[in-house]
């Protein structure tokens, strides 16, 4: 479903935009400005919001929800899912950046309403506002930085110790300096899960039972529940 903002939702777009890492230290005159090119859309659980190859000439803006960044796999197999991004997070700067199809593919992992700003728009604002360069700088860097995270679990971790890692990494981003009965909505499949870890659905459920009975986590519902984070920490590291 797609719509654009109109009057009516002009100071909900402009407040969506002010409260993202990416649009913070905009000027509020430009963000007005802004507005009038945004669309909003919103996407069904499970819906793909563009294909790996797709070509690239939007930002995407979460305002709810959540989405996960995705690389297919050629065999048809689950596939490796590199991030998983909610409110306030953008995604597709890539492929607008370099003109070149989008690198992954992105999926609604819940459903999820974003504000779409076309290329000509977010160009004109690059060349205007500085504070929007130096935020694209940052998020680019927070996404070679989970990257290379991601790699090195996958090269030195073994399997309980990637799980742990990647538990561990939602917590930190979501309850940023907690450490006791850290909550974390827990949207994730076991199949997702072995897409982020490198394993099978099976192995998942077998690790999180084994989390579970060292009392490590727990599921309350969609929560998951981490009592102690540090000693979790401590579990990954052996």
């Amino acid at each position: 479903m797609a719509g654009s903002t109109g009057s009516a939702g002009s100071s909900f777009a402009i407040e969506a935009l002010g409260r993202t890492a990416l649009f913070a230290k905009v000027e509020p005159e430009a963000l007005a400005a802004c507005v009038a090119s945004l669309r909003v859309r919103r996407y069904r659980r499970g819906e793909t919001i563009f294909h790996q190859g797709d070509p690239g000439d939007s930002l995407y803006i979460i305002e709810s929800g959540a989405v996960k960044i995705v690389l297919p796999s050629p065999e048809g197999q689950d596939s490796a899912i590199i991030a998983t991004l909610g409110r306030g997070d953008f995604f597709g700067e890539l492929a607008l950046l370099d003109g070149e199809p989008h690198s992954a593919t992105a999926v609604a992992i819940d459903p999820v309403e974003v504000l779409i700003l076309q290329q000509a728009r977010f160009e004109e604002l690059l060349e205007s506002q500085p504070g929007l360069r130096k935020a694209l700088i940052a998020g680019l860097v927070a996404e070679l930085r989970r990257l290379t995270g991601h790699v090195e679990d996958l090269h030195f971790l073994d399997l309980p110790g990637r799980l742990a890692s990647r538990i561990i990494r939602i917590a930190r981003e979501t309850s940023p300096g907690q450490n006791s009965d850290v909550r974390i909505e827990w949207r994730f499949t076991q199949s997702e899960l072995g897409g982020m870890i490198g394993g099978t659905r099976q192995t998942v459920n077998r690790l999180l039972s084994d989390l579970t009975a060292q009392g490590l986590v727990r599921l309350e519902g969609e929560t998951m529940v981490i009592p102690n984070l540090d000693r979790l920490v401590r579990a990954a590291e052996r």
